[in-house]
């Protein structure tokens, strides 16, 4: 009976252990499903919070783009409508007759037109005009005539630029925009007053320039100024004509730092290097002996001389190599006549060895 017993109570033993564990699975299982559950709702919700979010900011930003572009529209709107009236306005005043002192309408080759007609081509003669006016020379006659006697007209005309050639600009955010004096002004003045009838002529405007050529020219040294309302616009430069300065062709030296500012005229201009501002600049000193050596050898027309320093990348320093080779020359001639006194003295003119001959005549 024993065996038995311990069989029927190891059988119900099992059956409650099963029991158990089946009641604890199913109701962990229950719980897992209900949490999963609870998940995928809250991804739902989520999802759909983010996308209804996302609906939001796509309809604020569509919104946003046909609000911009709406205004785009209308400032184009209101600007083209400003212009036409603009247009209008300009075609008016300027498409008008001129009128006399007294207010009567003046007449002129248009009257016959239709009226629209009239008010377009007067409007694109007056701008016409106007161009033609900045592009060419103030006047056919820049300088007036040549001093008679008893007054004293200087044989040959120099005519200078301000920038870079007597003047350097320079800036800081201190002082703004000044202007230094170049070494050597008053010596070339000095020097060449009496030779050269002096002309400044540059490219900046006349507001600017005026009171820069008081600084620079206390004593009156410079005869006349011109500006830029003077030079004769042409592919984007202000080109110095000297056929409109009034003098004899032969006789002017322009000198620049722009080749393209005596485009016109080449071989009456010289070009010098630009000048940086140094202190130990001595380039007016060396343009002062140059200009006078030229005015005292009589030379009849500049150009032969200029021309033959034209080429040359900086023609003060190939004239002041020439002048030394010259006095070397001469202290060369000396000694040799110092040692046959029978040999005659034969002295070239200083013209003759500084400038070939070929190029004077």
């Amino acid at each position: 009976m024993l065996p038995g017993r311990l069989l029927l109570r190891g059988l119900v033993g099992g059956w409650h252990r099963g029991l158990s564990a089946t009641t604890t699975g199913g109701t962990t299982g229950a719980a897992g499903l209900t949490e999963a559950i609870l998940r995928e709702k809250n991804q739902q919700q989520t999802s759909e919070n983010e996308s209804s979010k996302d609906s939001e900011e796509q309809q604020k930003e569509k919104k946003q783009k046909e609000s911009t572009a709406y205004a785009k529209k209308m400032v184009l709107r209101l600007a083209g409508l400003m212009g036409l009236g603009g247009a209008g306005a300009v075609v008016y005043v300027f498409g008008s007759n001129a009128v006399d002192e007294e207010g009567h309408r003046v007449p002129d080759e248009f009257d016959n037109d239709p009226i629209v007609i009239q008010q377009f081509r007067r409007t694109y003669k007056y701008f016409r005009d106007y161009r033609q006016m900045i592009i060419e020379p103030t006047s056919p006659k820049l300088l007036p005539d040549p001093l008679k006697e008893p007054y004293y007209q200087p044989p040959y005309t120099l005519v200078l630029e301000l920038t870079d050639v007597l003047l350097h600009p320079e800036w800081s955010l201190v002082t703004g925009w000044r202007f230094k004096k170049r070494p050597g002004i008053d010596n070339l003045f000095q020097q060449l007053a009496p030779l050269y009838e002096i002309v400044i002529f540059t490219s900046e405007t006349g507001m600017t320039a005026f009171p820069l050529i008081d600084s620079v020219d206390p004593h009156g040294f410079v005869s006349y100024r011109l500006f830029r309302d003077a030079t004769r616009y042409t592919d984007g430069h202000h080109v110095k004509d000297i056929s409109c300065l009034n003098r004899d062709a032969s006789r002017v030296v322009m000198v620049d730092c722009n080749k393209e500012a005596f485009r016109l005229q080449p071989f009456n201009g010289l070009a010098l290097k630009k000048w940086d501002g140094n202190s130990d600049d001595r380039t007016l000193f060396d343009l002062a002996a140059f200009l006078k050596t030229i005015a005292l050898s009589g030379v009849d027309d500049v150009r032969s001389v200029l021309e033959n320093y034209s080429l040359e990348e900086d023609p003060l320093e190939a004239f002041k190599r020439r002048q030394t080779q010259l006095e070397q020359e001469e202290q060369q001639r000396l000694e040799n006549l110092s040692k046959n006194k029978t040999q005659p003295f034969i002295l070239g003119s200083l013209t003759n060895r500084l400038w070939p001959r070929s190029k004077q005549q």
